[in-house]
Formats: structure tokens, sequence, C-alpha cells
């Protein structure tokens, strides 16, 4: 059985997808790039502030489903280019705080939603 999460919390999805579905103790998330709530418009700044936005917009689709950040297991980062990763992992570090940081992929892939420099998807547990 699956259960459909939803937030207006986060962007809506925009194609044919939901925000995130639960499964069997796990939570899914569609990949959330740096798209500001409300307003469907990506965060100026580039990698760095698009990564804590996407970040923001995932733990806020898992407080939805009654959890937080620290119930992530897993995290796949897509980036249009690997030289920015440094930013990435300097938003992950303000992000996650003292949280044990979850295990991770990061793929350079040649072009994302938007224009977006990075897209992040999420596996966490209930």
């Amino acid at each position: 059985m699956k259960k459909i999460i939803h937030t207006p919390y986060a962007p809506a999805a925009i194609g044919t997808y939901n925000q995130a579905v639960q499964s069997k103790g796990f939570i899914y998330t569609a990949g959330q790039i740096g798209i500001v709530p409300g307003t469907g418009k990506l965060v100026e700044g580039g990698v760095k502030t698009e990564t804590f936005r996407a970040l923001q917009n995932i733990n806020a689709i898992l407080r939805a489903a009654g959890v937080d950040k620290s119930h992530i297991v897993k995290l796949t980062v897509f980036v249009t280019d690997l030289r920015g990763f440094n930013y990435v992992n300097e938003s992950f570090k303000a992000f996650f705080g003292g949280i044990d940081f979850p295990a991770r992929s990061t793929v350079e892939v040649s072009g994302l939603p938007l224009g977006a420099k990075v897209e992040i998807e999420c596996i966490a547990f209930v």
C-alpha cells in the first residue's frame, strides 16, 4: 500500500508525479530543485543557495509525512557541473548541522528542469 504525500510548503509538482510517496516504512521524494514554494521561481544565488533550498523543500515534504531531516537515509544529488561540488557540501553542512549525514550519490547531468543547477531526491524512513 502507498500513501501520497503533498504539502503547500514545498513546490507543487510541475509534471505527472507527486512530491513524495510513502510505502512500507519509507518515503521516496521526487527530485527537488531550488524552487521557492508559492512563487514557482528558482532561488537566486547559484549552486549553494539552490542546494540549500532543495534540502528545505525535502524537509517540508518529510514534515508533511510526520518526520524530519533526521530520518533521511539516502540522497541522490544531480548537478550540472561537478566543479560546484564544494558548494553542495557547504549547503549540506549548514542544513544538517550536528545530525549524522545520510548516504549520498552525486551525478553530473547535462540539464535539469527550469535551468536549475542542482536537483536532489530523497529516501527517508518513517
